[in-house]
């Protein structure tokens, strides 16, 4: 089942105009630059914001079209501002037992002990909420609306305005959400680093348009869009872990195109996990070179030649049917008489784990 939308909000010099279908299952990112609509449109599918005319289903029930318009009130979902927006005169308990208790017990999707124990939160049950670091209290708010036992969740950028310590923080009970819920989210956020790390689908929009949606790691190596381009051009892959070399400190990690060496980290044998590739990070050979320091390198295929300015080309290649693109300069596809179809070897010098 998916989520449908076709919602048009007014607001003088800006206008949102946005179609789109995402699946109701995992993680959705809106990305998109400042002022392109993301909260607006967060807002309509919360009914918050309301337009002359507009259509919205979540799996089988419509919320809005032309004979009908759920309340925000009546929809089942859940919502985390930018700020956690926390009831101060209520204990961290009292504030999650709010959101638990509007929900009839034969309706309930998730139990108190689920989402305390998600989010961490349990040691936090009797503090008062202005004792609460910006993450703890991101944690609370998260829990607070899970408790509603929503058949939505909507997350409006959650990790803005935390230090970087909070940031890291709150991550993995991010990622523990999209592990262990089958509660689709749609995820607010302008950060390529949380959208690569979060998401299943992509939706970018421009200019309060829906500029492209899909699977994220298709979204990202698509060269009619603006996230192909550009110094921060990446891929990710997933791979998985199928050993440790406990005498060089690496774990290995094995995708459709080879294996991979990193770091070595502490991951149980069959575990899938996210890799970060930036197409800066890859040089290519017309041979496997064997007297060189970087460890992953792979055999693969030339698919797309895209300029870059006057100096550089983006080259999306396979490897093993995995997308993975090299920022290269002119000369070197010149040197390398760069063509579709052409076998050659990415040597991929650095790679993020995200896990």
């Amino acid at each position: 089942m998916t989520i449908d939308a076709r919602l048009r909000i007014d607001r003088g010099a800006f206008s949102l105009d946005a179609e789109l279908s995402v699946p109701d299952r995992g993680v959705t990112a809106i990305f998109g630059p400042s002022g392109s609509g993301k909260t607006t449109l967060l807002r309509a599918i919360a009914g918050l914001e309301r337009g002359p005319d507009g259509f919205l289903k979540v799996g089988q029930e419509v919320w809005q079209d032309a004979g009908t318009f759920v309340p925000p009130h009546q929809r089942p979902l859940g919502y985390v501002f930018q700020e956690a927006s926390l009831f101060s005169h209520l204990s961290v308990k009292a504030n999650l037992e709010y959101g638990y208790k509007r929900v009839t017990p034969s309706a309930r999707r998730v139990e108190m002990e689920h989402a305390v124990a998600l989010l961490g939160v349990d040691p936090l049950l009797s503090r008062d909420t202005e004792d609460l670091s910006g993450g703890e209290r991101q944690r609370v708010a998260i829990s607070r609306a899970l408790l509603t036992s929503p058949a939505l969740l909507l997350l409006d950028e959650p990790l803005t305005g935390l230090d970087l310590e909070s940031k890291a923080e709150i991550v993995p009970y991010l990622e523990r959400l999209h592990e262990e819920l089958e509660i689709p989210v749609l995820y607010v956020s302008h950060s390529p680093d949380e959208v690569a790390r979060l998401a299943d689908h992509l939706v970018l929009l421009q200019q309060g348009r829906v500029l492209a949606s899909g699977e994220i790691r298709q979204m990202l190596t698509r060269s009619d869009l603006p996230l192909f381009h550009g110094d921060e051009a990446e891929a990710i892959l997933e791979a998985t872990v199928v050993g440790h070399d406990e005498a060089y400190e690496l774990t290995q990690l094995e995708f459709p195109g080879g294996r991979f060496n990193v770091t070595r980290r502490d991951l149980e044998i069959g575990q899938v996990v996210r890799l970060r590739i930036l197409a800066r990070d890859v040089s290519l050979t017309l041979e496997h070179q064997i007297d060189t320091s970087i460890l992953n390198i792979f055999p693969v295929t030339v698919e797309e030649l895209a300029d870059e300015g006057p100096a550089q080309v983006m080259v999306r290649l396979s490897a093993g049917g995995a997308p993975i693109l090299s920022r290269i300069t002119r000369r070197s596809a010149d040197s390398l008489q760069l063509t579709p179809g052409k076998r050659v070897y990415a040597q991929i010098k650095t790679v993020a784990l995200l896990a």
